[in-house]
């Protein structure tokens, strides 16, 4: 029951984008659009998801130090995307931490800060590119009010998670101090801590983060070419700004409460992105679909052959995972 509460919101926002977006599109006419697409172009993008899969290994590994092989983190990447794309609970994060802290010297806690960086970053590079095109957007006014308060957010979270980086004894200093009376809690938390803080220091050294933004600068500049191409499958006049556009609001559409996968969100977003630059719904659903197609085909391939190299399966790494957040649980609450 408690799960129950947890993903019915999502699941009744994701039913009710799609029930919209049914109504509104004319499905003979998206059938059409995706018997006409430029199927080179499809081609070519699905290629560059794979390249782009490889250059977020790069990304994660440098965040790591590279302290776990090149192998073992592309096949983690594949394997997070994969249970974020299936199951509940935006369990890829989890998962990847969990699944690469089995095949590395690297603990759970000193892996998951480095999610938590990997991730602030992709919303502030999302604001960034999302605010860039704004001025180019015709109708985006109240979009880019959104984006300007979440960037803003994220990026004073980014700045806290720095000051604790550079002041990591003081705060480990503070939190004994103020759980002294609480043994268990004290010897728990601060092992935390002390994991938590040892994978934030990558953001106290400098040229290890200048690498860090250099892939990921990389990262997303693939992702961009990749939307571009699917977009010019469906619209031959799209421009760079639809695809910079169309990915800012799929990023931010896959951060609302949805399904796995953010499904029907993500549709939606990348639906009212392509109608607001002049596109029908029916053709932009079609591009949306393609690009639903895009992630699952990279997610699948790379994250299958990941769990069955380890002898996995994906309902045993979701079972794995929930008896290990709920050992999790009751250890916090001990």
């Amino acid at each position: 029951m408690k799960d129950a509460k947890k993903w019915l919101p999502g699941a009744i926002i994701s039913i009710g984008l799609i029930a919209a977006i049914l109504y509104f599109v004319d499905l003979p006419k998206m059938v059409d659009a995706l018997r006409s697409a430029n199927y080179v172009y499809l081609g070519i993008a699905l290629a560059i998801g794979f390249i782009w899969m490889a250059i977020r290994a790069q990304v994660w590994r440098t965040l790591l130090r590279d302290r776990a092989s090149f192998r073992d983190v592309f096949w983690t990447v594949g394997e997070g995307y994969l249970l974020n794309n299936f199951l509940p609970f935006r369990l890829g994060e989890i998962g990847r931490a969990f699944l690469l802290s089995r095949k590395s010297s690297l603990t759970f806690m000193e892996i998951i800060p480095t999610i938590v960086i990997e991730r602030t970053m992709d919303l502030i590079y999302t604001a960034i590119i999302f605010i860039s095109v704004l001025p180019f957007v015709v109708g985006a006014e109240g979009s880019g009010r959104t984006a300007y308060i979440m960037g803003g957010i994220v990026l004073i979270g980014f700045v806290l998670m720095f000051i604790l980086a550079r002041n990591n004894k003081w705060a480990l200093d503070l939190f004994h101090k103020l759980t002294a009376r609480f043994p268990r809690l004290q010897q728990l938390g601060g092992s935390f801590l002390e994991s938590f803080f040892s994978g934030l220091s990558v953001l106290t050294d400098g040229w290890l983060f200048l690498k860090f933004l250099f892939w990921m600068t990389i990262n997303w500049a693939l992702a961009i070419v990749a939307y571009y191409l699917i977009i010019r499958a469906f619209f031959p006049q799209a421009d760079v700004i639809w695809a910079m556009f169309g990915l800012g609001m799929a990023a931010f559409g896959g951060a609302i409460p949805s399904a796995p996968g953010a499904v029907g969100t993500f549709e939606g977003a990348i639906v009212f992105a392509l109608k607001i630059l002049g596109a029908d719904e029916s053709s932009a659903l079609a591009a949306a679909l393609a690009m639903r197609l895009y992630n699952y085909i990279n997610s699948i391939v790379v994250g299958a052959i990941g769990l069955s190299r380890e002898g996995q399966t994906l309902s045993g790494v979701y079972q794995e995972l929930m008896s290990f957040r709920n050992k999790q649980g009751k250890a916090d609450g001990a």
